[in-house]
């Protein structure tokens, strides 16, 4: 109580100082020393921007998976402005009333195709390709159509021809949540950097495949060769040429601060409007549902895997235990547990999809699927260990006593007890293992999170989409813990 007494003074301060606190207000360039800005991890604007980092003005870089994220935040008044690339800028200030662009460009930079440095073939081939749809114009209208004017826009799609395409499939990574250039409409990828890899996959006869991925692992992707090209508005620096390669410039542009408008009053919407606005129109329920469908399929077969290899180190393990016997298969056993335990799964994920299936086509379900499996055996084995080392040692001593052989006293005496032991914590594996596929989408994988990611980067909406995620979450854990508690309860029956 004391304690308490003591730290109460403290926690007012806290809020007082954070109540004081103001947001400083950005004119101009010049005036982001001591500010807090917003960026999107693997940017430009973030390369820039991290100059300002730590100088004596006390700026604060606060860095977001997406740009949609910062605006998010900056609307919230967290941050004091957003430096992000211009045409995704007008679009989030012409679905937000509440921001502004500065006039005064942050930088000017230029937009190209990345792609691995040892495919210098298909380089020559796209900037062939990219040298003809500028010569016919088709460049100069797609570019009309997705960033011109307000008469122009949206007049000069880019039509499909209908041709033969004998070359094969060029898969792109992107990710699509940077309007105009690349953005999901009606279910589907669009933007001008889909466009016009649609016109160049035309003119070089070959088949496109889009890879949605997280900004930050599309120059991994091009690199281990899970894509051939990467567009998303990348820029050309330095930094970028020393691990991959890119292609002629298609486009300019420029880094823009964004600031939140002081005087202006937006308009809030009832929540039956937003809940029509992020479920209802365009039917945006559906990324949650084929979203929920791979996660279920992720932690199904992930499950099975985990209880399949997890069984069988634990009686290894404990084999190893009590008579001394599968020495080399223990090390092994004990290793592996000491790497998944000791390295996130995420980590685990990208070197299993990126490294060791990096010159294989694989399905990123059952890349998911292998890496959760995996992972979830480590945790399994363990608890499965102990319990059946908590089961008393004068039950392997009656099993044998009747003639039994130490394999029968295992599966017929000790693993029914040690089951009925641990089934509190194997379901409480399995609820993690669960909620652990969110991070499905580092390998461009549609979970059930990242289907809530795609409507908030839609409809600029933060709470409505991911609620409606943790809400999914939380009723398949209500779910899961009632199954493992009616079986829980069916097993001590049986005791009586």
């Amino acid at each position: 109580m004391k304690k308490l007494k003591l730290l109460f003074p403290i926690f007012l301060c806290m809020l007082l100082l954070a109540s004081c606190s103001q947001k400083k207000e950005i004119t101009s360039v010049d005036d982001l020393p001591g500010s807090k800005i917003g960026v999107q991890i693997g940017t430009t604007g973030a390369i820039y921007a991290d100059d300002y980092e730590g100088d004596d003005a006390g700026s604060v870089v606060e860095k977001y998976n997406k740009g949609v994220d910062a605006i998010q935040a900056l609307r919230q008044n967290k941050i004091d402005c957003v430096i992000i690339d211009e045409e995704p800028a007008k679009v989030f200030a012409e679905k937000n009333k509440d921001l502004i662009i500065l006039s005064e460009e942050f930088v000017i930079e230029d937009y190209a195709i990345c792609i691995a440095k040892e495919n210098s073939e298909l380089k020559e081939k796209l900037n062939a390709a990219l040298a003809e749809i500028k010569a016919d114009k088709t460049l100069e209208l797609l570019e009309k159509n997705y960033t011109g004017t307000d008469e122009e826009k949206g007049k000069t799609p880019y039509q499909i021809q209908d041709i033969e395409r004998p070359n094969g499939t060029l898969v792109m990574a992107t990710n699509a949540q940077f309007p105009p250039y690349e953005y999901y409409e009606n279910g589907e990828i669009t933007g001008l950097d889909v466009d016009i890899m649609r016109a160049i996959c035309d003119r070089l006869g070959m088949t496109l495949k889009i890879e949605d991925m997280e900004f930050e692992a599309i120059i991994s992707a091009v690199q281990f060769g899970k894509a051939d090209v990467g567009a998303a508005g990348m820029t050309v620096n330095e930094d970028r040429l020393k691990s991959i390669d890119f292609t002629d410039s298609y486009t300019t542009s420029k880094q823009v601060i964004i600031i939140k408008d002081p005087n202006t009053k937006t308009e809030k919407l009832s929540f039956a409007e937003k809940f029509k606005e992020n479920f209802i129109v365009d039917q945006r329920w559906q990324y949650l549902t084929k979203g929920l469908l791979n996660t279920l399929i992720i932690t199904v077969f992930a499950t099975i895997i985990g209880i399949i290899l997890g069984f069988l180190m634990a009686i290894i393990r404990t084999s190893h235990d009590k008579n001394g016997s599968f020495k080399i298969l223990n090390f092994i056993c004990k290793l592996y547990l000491t790497i998944m335990r000791a390295t996130p799964v995420m980590v685990q994920i990208l070197i299993i999809y990126y490294v060791i299936f990096a010159s294989i086509d694989i399905n990123k379900i059952l890349v998911a699927i292998i890496s959760f499996g995996l992972n979830s055996a480590a945790y399994v084995a363990e608890v499965v260990r102990s319990g059946i080392m908590a089961v008393d040692e004068g039950q392997f001593e009656a099993g044998r006593s009747l003639g039994m052989t130490y394999r029968m006293t295992m599966i017929h005496i000790i693993m029914p007890q040690a089951i009925k032991n641990i089934l509190p914590a194997l379901g409480n594996e399995f609820i993690v293992l669960l909620k652990e596929t969110s991070i499905s989408g580092y390998i461009g994988l549609s979970d059930l999170t990242r289907g809530g990611v795609i409507i908030q980067s839609i409809t600029y909406e933060a709470l409505l989409p991911l609620l409606a995620v943790a809400l999914i979450y939380l009723v398949l854990v209500l779910l899961l813990s009632a199954g493992v508690n009616k079986l829980e309860r069916r097993m001590r029956n049986n005791e009586r």
